[in-house]
């Protein structure tokens, strides 16, 4: 059952893949419904095996990688954070392969389609269940190529190039940390699975790495080049510039890899090796402090995004800044906790948002819609419920991890925790606000459409969106409460030895008796990002308009909707200056100076001339080669006589090149 869980997705991408032009656009959507749903099935079943019935499962498939020094398994680990993961997968991808069955049935590409979404999901299942990180890599690289062929699935259009490409350069300065982080451990631990690594860390606590005359503390190193590969892979501020240009990809892929998935997977990576960053203090205070960072910034750049899948897509940048510096505050469970909550409501977002763009006609500006709410109802009703999620709103799904992520940053009772609560209560505001705003623009002001897309706008009747639609309103509203005791209750080992938490850093009972105020506060910032947003758009519209006109409004709106000059920074001085060095260095000096020096327009074509003056030399007369040999040989005998009695340093070889040059040169005037 476990092996089946993995491969299904595989036959399926392989099956579709490469014959889906027999299958047609029904049998390959067929064939990709019928094994994710098998694959979602059997991820349940291991869920209550091996999470409810706290039974760790181990698979040693076959040698993969057999030397002296290097031994690696092709083996899957099934324990407690695997096996939720793998719900969280499959039940997102089935959902998605099921909604991208009818919204790219216009598609005649649709079989590829499915085949690259079946990929993608195989990738993701082997990162998770791998029981090492050489394997764990395959599915990290597998993921990134997958992303890299969803994004530019549309490859006939320009920006689909550009964001697929950078999401692949931006993801390779992550992967190359990763590959640091890998080669380290192998060097210090000589191993590479988890269950050896975890097992020796503590003995390594006082090794240090001798760099430069600089010492390091080889796990807080280790530590570090894995957080440089979650912060390409997870967005985190930096590296988060490929995540909202991906949405240049279909609805569907953005729902599925840019929403619960492939951006968590550099969580999952910092939860996986939470036995070593529990050692590396230092380094989980840096994990605090840019997850913060990280919320704040994607969502006050969300307040002024126009474009529908793009405030969505800051929104899952500063959902991932939350999760982020709860693993920096050791509160794994929490970090995992929110990402499974996270993953159904914004999966539900996107979906939602692509049942909009249908039904408009593919426009994705918010500022050319309006009035949407009685044309497309319960796509109305289902975005209220999304966004309240997101929002926090209580009693939902986000309510209960979100809350419990900032009482236990203050609960830390540290700097980096109390820096990470107040960024974080001001996210929360943030992130009402965009929401709210989303809502207004979209449903409720007046119609900013053409007549004739306004006619045409009508709710979609096709079941397999509605179905996947209501499918994800339900855990959106009532996960986060039946899971709550479960993950993160007091006193609950449903984790087990998947997740290590040090004594000294475990405060979540610190957390329960912090003042109620404090406990609140996130609520009373949501709620009043909410009641703004509410009055400023629907009685001081015009209010809002002067502020964005004034002098300070227009600085703060381009700071805010130029990505605070992020992507500006990055092409005029980092891009552009490698460009101008690799244009005057690598071009001019080095290929088009040095090599044609000595290459093609240089060393060959005098070597060549030379070679054809030599050759003249070359007669055919016997007493010119005879005279030649006498002259040769006197001149050695006499250099070699002076050499022996008054250059005895000078070696007789030299002469014999001398004498050669004179007949070359002697060749030449000829």
């Amino acid at each position: 059952m476990y092996l089946i869980l993995i491969f299904l997705p595989l036959i399926s991408s392989i099956t579709v893949g490469m014959f889906g032009r027999y299958l047609g656009i029904k049998g390959s959507s067929l064939i990709s419904i019928f094994c994710l749903f098998f694959t979602c099935i059997f991820s349940f079943f291991c869920f209550y095996e091996v999470g409810l019935s706290n039974s760790v499962v181990y698979i040693k498939l076959t040698k993969w990688i057999d030397s002296e020094l290097l031994n690696v398994d092709w083996g899957f680990l099934f324990d407690s954070l695997t096996v939720v993961m793998c719900c969280v997968v499959t039940f997102i991808s089935f959902l998605v392969h099921l909604y991208s069955t009818e919204y790219m049935s216009y598609d005649p590409h649709l079989p590829r389609f499915m085949s690259y979404l079946s990929l993608f999901t195989f990738f993701m299942l082997i990162l998770v269940t791998a029981d090492n990180y050489i394997q764990m890599f395959v599915g990290w690289e597998g993921v990134g190529l997958c992303s890299y062929l969803l994004i530019n699935f549309w490859f006939t259009r320009i920006q689909a190039n550009k964001a697929a490409i950078k999401a692949m350069i931006v993801n390779r300065i992550g992967d190359f940390g990763l590959i640091l982080a890998i080669l380290l451990t192998f060097t210090y631990f000589k191993a590479v699975d988890y269950a050896t690594i975890f097992s020796i860390t503590p003995f390594f606590i006082d090794e240090t790495l001798n760099l430069f005359y600089i010492e390091f503390n080889i796990l807080s190193l280790i530590s570090f080049f894995l957080l440089i590969g979650a912060i390409g892979k997870s967005a985190q501020i930096g590296l988060h510039t490929w995540l909202p240009d991906a949405m240049e990809g279909p609805t569907p892929v953005s729902a599925l890899i840019h929403a619960a998935t492939m951006v968590t997977a550099g969580i999952f990576l910092i939860v996986r090796s939470s036995f070593i960053f529990e050692y590396s203090s230092n380094i989980s205070q840096i994990v605090t402090i840019l997850g913060a960072c990280t919320a704040f910034f994607a969502a006050s750049t969300g307040l002024v995004q126009n474009d529908l899948k793009k405030v969505i897509a800051y929104s899952t940048c500063s959902q991932l800044g939350y999760m982020m510096f709860a693993c920096g505050l050791s509160n794994y469970s929490v970090g995992i906790f929110h990402l499974v909550n996270h993953a159904f409501f914004k999966a539900l977002l996107f979906l939602g948002a692509g049942s909009i763009i249908h039904a408009v006609i593919d426009e994705q500006d918010m500022r050319k819609m309006g009035g949407l709410k009685n044309k497309i109802p319960f796509t109305y009703s289902i975005m209220i419920v999304g966004s309240l999620a997101l929002m926090g709103f209580p009693f939902l799904t986000g309510f209960y991890s979100k809350d419990i992520i900032l009482e236990t940053a203050f609960g830390k009772f540290c700097n980096s925790g109390f820096f990470s609560y107040i960024l974080g209560i001001i996210g929360a505001f943030f992130t009402s606000f965009y929401s709210i705003r989303l809502l207004y623009i979209t449903f409720l002001f007046k119609p900013n459409a053409y007549k004739s897309v306004i006619f045409l706008v009508k709710e979609s009747k096709e079941y397999q969106i509605n179905l996947v639609l209501f499918l994800l309103v339900l855990p959106s509203i009532f996960a986060g409460f039946y899971f709550k005791d479960l993950f993160i209750g007091l006193g609950s080992d449903f984790w087990g030895n998947s997740i290590y938490i040090l004594p000294e850093n475990m405060n979540r009972i610190d957390a329960e008796f912090i003042d109620q105020f404090i406990k609140l506060l996130p609520l009373f910032f949501s709620c009043l990002g909410f009641i703004f947003a509410f009055i400023l758009y629907s009685f001081f519209n015009f209010f809002l308009f002067k502020i964005k006109i004034s002098n300070l409004g227009k600085k703060t709106y381009n700071f805010l909707n130029k990505k605070w000059f992020f992507d500006k920074i990055y092409n005029e001085y980092l891009v552009q200056s490698i460009l101008n060095i690799s244009y005057r260095v690598s071009y001019k000096i080095i290929d088009r100076g040095i090599i044609e020096v000595f290459g093609p327009l240089g060393l060959t074509v005098i070597i060549s001339k030379k070679a054809n003056n030599l050759y003249k030399l070359q007669s055919g007369l016997l007493y010119h080669y005879t005279l030649i040999i006498l002259i040769s040989i006197t001149f050695i005998l006499i250099f070699r006589i002076i050499s022996l009695n008054y250059f005895f340093f000078l070696d007789f070889r030299i002469c014999l090149l001398f004498i050669l040059f004179i007949f070359y040169f002697l060749s030449q005037k000829k």
